[in-house]
């Protein structure tokens, strides 16, 4: 089973927009996808990996789902 580790904000941004999410607007150093409860991709050179997992939680993206969109955008 892989390991969850920190990526780029911009590999981030891209797996949530493989998902199907949108680019909805930029404040500061945040991204925020457009959905009722947004989720935010702070733009960090490494996002940690519980800012990561709560996004996925938000947004209601399985484990294996990540895995396999992160391969994609890699």
């Amino acid at each position: 089973m892989s390991k969850f580790a920190p990526v780029n904000w911009k590999t981030l941004e891209q797996i949530f927009l493989a998902a199907g999410f949108q680019f909805a607007r930029q404040e500061g150093s945040h991204f925020k996808q457009g959905i009722a409860c947004p989720v935010v991709i702070p733009t960090y050179r490494e996002v940690p990996v519980f800012i990561i997992r709560n996004n996925l939680k938000t947004a209601g993206i399985s484990r294996d789902d990540y895995f396999r969109l992160l391969e994609r955008c890699r």
